[in-house]
């Protein structure tokens, strides 16, 4: 698996660099002397190239100057996962059937940088963590956790039974987000955009919620939408330590 770019590349570098097995710099690459010394620190290979070979082994993929070689991702078991979840209260991001992998990167990358989520995903007729995910999710990678399961409902229902309050997002029907004060722990579960969440999840769902749009015929693409979601999980999280607080 391959990392590219200076964010995901450096990213990798600081949270887990015992994962990269070589590092490929474009000749004249602007930040090659940072990247020898970190490379150096941990006894990883470098490989100083020309732009023509950099283009041949990234198959024209824009690398802005850097490739980095690494592990294939690791996923966490389920169990561990929720275990994990529960006792740090992390929100858990249930994703039905999402197959877009930039879609996949770019919820990666918004629970990383708002903090305390996993992500599960289903093995069949989904996206799995792959190049192009983590070329999109750009360093979010690192900071959550993605567990992969046969069955999505079934591990809702673990869910709901570790003490999870879950809710999902969908485009009309549902309760307005802005009036819905949500518990903790929670878990989120978003469909895809052509089919929504499956009829044998939505049963699953303690609470429906939907995102109100100024124009009703017109939806948010998921990416956008697990990012408003996330946004508001862990606004309300603030105010309910704020009030701790006091």
């Amino acid at each position: 698996m391959r990392l590219y770019g200076k964010n995901p590349a450096s990213e990798r570098l600081k949270s887990n660099p015992k994962s990269i097995r070589k590092i490929y710099l474009q000749e004249g690459f602007d930040d090659a002397a940072y990247f020898h010394m970190k490379a150096k620190q941990w006894a990883i290979p470098v490989m100083v190239i020309p732009r023509s070979r950099m283009l041949k082994i990234a198959r024209n993929v824009n690398t802005q100057g850097i490739l980095v070689d690494v592990e294939d991702f690791s996923y966490v078991p389920f169990d561990e996962l929720l275990e994990q979840s529960r006792k740090k209260r992390r929100t858990l991001l249930f994703l039905d059937e999402v197959n877009d992998p930039q879609n996949l990167g770019a919820i990666m990358r918004s629970a990383a940088c708002l903090g305390n989520f996993s992500i599960i995903l289903p093995t069949h007729d989904s996206v799995s963590v792959t190049e192009a995910v983590l070329r999109v999710a750009s360093g979010g990678d690192n900071f959550v956790a993605v567990a992969k399961v046969a069955n999505l409902g079934q591990a809702i229902k673990s869910a709901k039974e570790s003490g999870y309050f879950i809710f999902g997002a969908v485009v009309k029907g549902g309760q307005r987000l802005e009036e819905v004060s949500l518990p903790s722990p929670v878990g989120l579960v978003v469909g895809s955009e052509q089919k929504g969440i499956r009829d044998v999840i939505l049963k699953h769902l303690d609470l429906p919620v939907t995102i109100p749009m100024a124009v009703d015929r017109l939806s948010l693409n998921v990416a956008h939408a697990v990012t408003i979601l996330c946004y508001e999980i862990t606004r309300q999280r603030w105010e309910h330590e704020k009030q701790k607080a006091k």
